[in-house]
């Protein structure tokens, strides 16, 4: 059983920055892609960013220039860099790990940015 343990949350102000980190432990195919989404109350979840095993990444356009993933293969960890904050931004974010048919996700951290 995997599972996956986020931490970096919390409270900043507009303009600010925050550090997501997401550890997954377990037994894990070394090909895999890990993700953060985003959600808010009564919204979908949406797709933040994304990074494979072999670091290719991918973003929304709400968050592009502003926001960086990366990943530590070693840890199994990943992480969310998010600067620039925005009102906006304010959510909750989850992480996800997947390879193949098998997906695992965390249990979500909330981001709140203060105008």
């Amino acid at each position: 059983q995997v599972q996956l343990v986020e931490s970096g949350g919390g409270l900043v102000q507009a303009g600010g920055s925050l550090r997501l980190s997401c550890a997954a432990s377990g037994t894990i195919f070394s090909i895999n892609t890990m993700r953060w989404y985003r959600q808010a109350p009564g919204k979908q979840r949406e797709l933040v960013a994304g990074i494979t095993s072999g670091s290719s990444t991918n973003y929304a356009d709400s968050v592009k220039g502003r926001f960086t993933i990366s990943r530590d293969n070693a840890k199994n960890t990943e992480y969310l860099q998010m600067n620039s904050l925005k009102p906006e931004d304010t959510d909750v974010y989850y992480c996800k790990f997947f390879w193949g048919a098998r997906q695992y996700w965390g249990q979500g951290t909330q981001v709140t940015v203060s105008s």
